[in-house]
This record gives C-alpha cells, sequence and structure tokens, in this order.
C-alpha cells in the first residue's frame, strides 16, 4: 500500500477511536458528574470542555440548548481536527522538529475555525439569550 492510502486508513482509524474516546469517556462521564451538583465539587455546565469559551462568546442560553446535540457535534470536531492533523503530518516529509511546529499551527487553526463555525451554527439555531 502506498503512504497515502495508509494514511487515510490510519486517519479514520484515530478519527473513529477520537470519537468515541471523547464522546462517551468524556462528555458522558462529566456530563453525568455536572448534572448531579453536589456542594464538594460543584461546577457550572458553562464551565464545561468546550462550552466555557462558546457560551460567552456567542451568548448561548444553556437552557435552551439540546445538550447531546451540542456534544456529538464538539466531539466530531475534536476527532476532526486530531485526525486531519496526524494524517497531514504523517504525509509530509519533513524533519521532526518542522512536523511538531507544523503540528501546533495547524492544531491551534483549526480548533480556532471549526469551534468558531459550530459557534455560529448555535446561533443559528435560536440558542442565544435575548
Amino acid at each position: 500500500m502506498n503512504d497515502t492510502k495508509l494514511a487515510l486508513i490510519f486517519g479514520m482509524t484515530i478519527f473513529i477511536v477520537a470519537f468515541l474516546v471523547n464522546y462517551f469517556i468524556i462528555f458522558k462521564k462529566k456530563y453525568k458528574i455536572i448534572s448531579k451538583p453536589n456542594k464538594k465539587n460543584y461546577k457550572k455546565i458553562e464551565d464545561f470542555i468546550g462550552l466555557s469559551i462558546l457560551v460567552p462568546k456567542f451568548k448561548l442560553d444553556i437552557k435552551k440548548m439540546n445538550l447531546e446535540y451540542v456534544f456529538v457535534l464538539c466531539s466530531i470536531i475534536n476527532a476532526f481536527i486530531i485526525a486531519f492533523t496526524v494524517i497531514l503530518i504523517f504525509l509530509i516529509p519533513w524533519e521532526l522538529p518542522f512536523k511538531l511546529l507544523l503540528s501546533f499551527v495547524i492544531l491551534f487553526a483549526l480548533m480556532y475555525s471549526c469551534y468558531e463555525l459550530l459557534g455560529r451554527h448555535l446561533v443559528k439555531k435560536g440558542w442565544t439569550k435575548k
């Protein structure tokens, strides 16, 4: 197999594993903890993983949001960011320090742009404070 096919298969595997881990272990588990707050470790839903930036920036209303839908979208975005970066770094024939530098640039650019698009999508859904 050539490098491109191997990178795509590897990237799809990483996408699926990252999505499953992110959704079921991180989002579902932490949401159960946050949805049943106790006085010892009280946290608001706004302090949740991806929402801490989106809620104040786009003035989103947590009570209107379908959190299950948002968690699936955040998991897809996170898995895409990880898989795309790995595929791109795997295919570029540079030395390791340059690959690391490029991967950080790609990660931050993808995180900003994907979460910006997610915030705009949630605003179009009508989940803003009025």
